[in-house]
């Protein structure tokens, strides 16, 4: 599998951004990026995430012919319309809504 850029906020489309301080768990920013979609569209499903302290991320896709990561590419040709964005990076979760 193709390595993805560590950096990729060039690659996000409008990001929410959220700062949490003390910086949350994983299930905790999952869920805080949950309620913050759901004020920004109907019924939001999860695509895809990234955990910014450790590079893991969902679904495992490789990156496609350009450098954009690819579970941003799975989540962006999958409808996904809302990317929150929690403490610049930490945490990134996409969501396909109906906004």
């Amino acid at each position: 599998m193709k390595a993805c850029k560590t950096s990729i906020k060039e690659y996000l489309s409008n990001p929410v951004k959220i700062s949490e301080d003390p910086c949350p768990d994983f299930n905790k920013a999952k869920d805080i990026a949950k309620q913050k979609a759901k004020t920004l569209g109907t019924d939001p499903m999860l695509l895809a995430w990234y955990q910014g302290k450790t590079g893991d991320y969902v679904p495992k896709a490789e990156c496609g012919s350009g450098d954009k990561p690819g579970w941003i590419v799975y989540a962006e040709s999958r409808g996904g319309n809302i990317t929150i964005d929690i403490n610049d990076e930490e945490y990134i979760f996409i969501y396909r809504s109906h906004v």
